[in-house]
């Protein structure tokens, strides 16, 4: 696996603090920490995750033949962020984009710029795999998240749909 090695500078009391963050994919070891951060983005949209579905999404991404993939930010071996993002067909491109299916950061680690390290990495992801543009959805009242994304995109006039079935 590829590991990027970024490192995040901090000023806090005029003292400087050097906070080094890992970014890599997941392995099967990294499995408690990674569903308590996934446990934690299902709570901050309020969404009552199962913990089959837990377990559905880890086998996806550690399943080769799955589109769904994760890279995550560690510090000293624990996950404090993870992005996951697959490879999307566009019909009209006649080629796959990316897609960022979720983004997320311990809030403990928020302002340490671990989001734009995960989404730098995804870029460098994305730029090998020859995808063109990576797409992604947020909730509209996700300020801290869309000022972050509005340095890497630009925010589309596309409405979300869903259907329910």
């Amino acid at each position: 696996p590829q590991t990027y090695k970024i490192v995040s500078n901090d000023f806090l009391e005029i003292k400087k603090l050097m906070k080094t963050f890992t970014i890599r994919k997941l392995e099967s070891s990294d499995y408690e920490g990674w569903a308590i951060l996934f446990s934690g983005y299902a709570e901050y949209y309020k969404f009552n995750i199962e913990d089959a579905n837990i377990k559905q999404t880890w086998k996806w991404i550690n399943d080769f033949d799955h589109p769904l993939e994760c890279l995550a930010a560690f510090e000293n071996h624990q996950i404090i962020g993870f992005g996951h993002f697959r490879a999307m067909p566009s019909p009209l491109r006649g080629e796959n984009i990316g897609f960022l299916d979720d983004l997320f950061v311990d809030p403990e680690y928020r302002g340490n710029n671990v989001g734009d390290m995960l989404l730098s990495a995804i870029q460098k992801e994305a730029k090998e795999r020859g995808w063109k543009i990576i797409r992604w959805i947020t909730k509209d009242n996700n300020y801290r998240a869309r000022s972050l994304y509005d340095k890497y995109s630009k925010k589309t006039d596309w409405n979300v749909y869903e259907m329910q079935i």
